[in-house]
């Protein structure tokens, strides 16, 4: 007899969707690594936003907003494409009896970004090295010239253990990122479709503006939450030689104070807010059109 209803989507379909998103923001999240791996010295005003953003134009050209876009988009095929593939499969699974606990999906969404950390730390270290080299003294930049020279110049120059540089904190970041965003998206989701609108009376359909709004608030929470682990992994992958995390934190926090572990706020949420709108409004039309052209299957609910 048949039982729910329940498409099978493919593993690589979330990994699509952020790279679509990525593609569009990539100039901001330029922007916040620059900001991030800028050293403030004592008493100097620190840059704003547009100030690097006009830096970067003036002194490189339009075209050098998108420097590391190769980078970026190996990132987001290995990193947030296991994260997303995971946690689907994993979501799918917990979800054959019914909807599961919030808890339940918040655990799967951590596990499957610590899984997406490990996947993508190369292609994170090539990101943050290729888009901060203009901010470098010239002896210091790394020069690559796409993602793929800069694998083999690693290996060639760091060995494999190069590919690892800042692992722990790329996972714990990874960690946060994924259940401070992901998590909290269905969360909101679920939230509001249960509960109508305070203040206007409305209740939300499953549609663009319920993605739209439940993904705002997740890109808002996730910026917040993942602000330091961020700020630290830049840090320490865009570092020469050996880099120990307790020394780069605590000379920042001693050169710089406690401010600098959300340095890089307002671009981060500048560049997460809209990149989390559009991952998951790609991914949300990317799954309906999947289902559009494959349709789903009726599960028993036996086994």
């Amino acid at each position: 007899m048949p039982g729910r209803r329940q498409t099978s989507y493919p593993f690589w379909l979330g990994g699509v969707g952020a790279t679509m998103a990525a593609c569009c923001t990539h100039p901001l999240d330029l922007t916040k690594v620059r900001m991030q791996t800028i050293h403030s010295t004592s008493g100097a005003v620190r840059p704003s936003t547009l100030s690097i953003l006009r830096m970067t134009v003036r002194e490189t050209g339009l075209k050098s907003l998108y420097t590391g876009l190769s980078a970026s988009v190996l990132r987001q095929m290995t990193y947030s494409l296991v994260r997303l593939g995971t946690y689907e499969k994993m979501k799918a699974s917990l979800s054959k009896n019914g909807p599961a606990p919030g808890s339940h999906l918040l655990l799967a969404a951590m596990v499957a970004g610590a899984m997406g950390g490990l996947a993508g730390n190369p292609a994170d270290i090539l990101l943050v090295r290729m888009t901060s080299d203009s901010v470098r003294p010239p002896e210091e930049r790394y020069n690559y010239r796409n993602a793929l020279s800069g694998l083999v110049t690693i290996l060639r120059e760091e060995g494999a253990q190069g590919l690892f540089r800042g692992l722990g904190t790329n996972m714990t970041r990874a960690v946060l990122m994924n259940g401070s965003q992901v998590g909290s998206y269905d969360l909101f989701k679920t939230l509001l479709l249960r509960n109508r609108l305070p203040l206007i009376d409305h209740q939300l359909e499953d549609g663009l503006v319920l993605h739209t709004i439940s993904s705002v608030l997740a890109g808002t929470v996730a910026t917040t939450v993942c602000a330091p682990a961020d700020v630290l992994r830049s840090r320490l992958m865009s570092a020469h030689g050996h880099a120990n995390p307790v020394q780069v934190l605590t000379t920042a926090l001693r050169e710089e104070g406690p401010r600098f572990l959300f340095k890089g706020w307002t671009p981060a949420f500048i560049r997460l807010g809209p990149n989390t709108v559009l991952m998951f409004v790609f991914f949300e039309q990317l799954k309906k059109g999947w289902r559009t052209i494959f349709p789903a299957s009726y599960l028993t609910d036996s086994g």
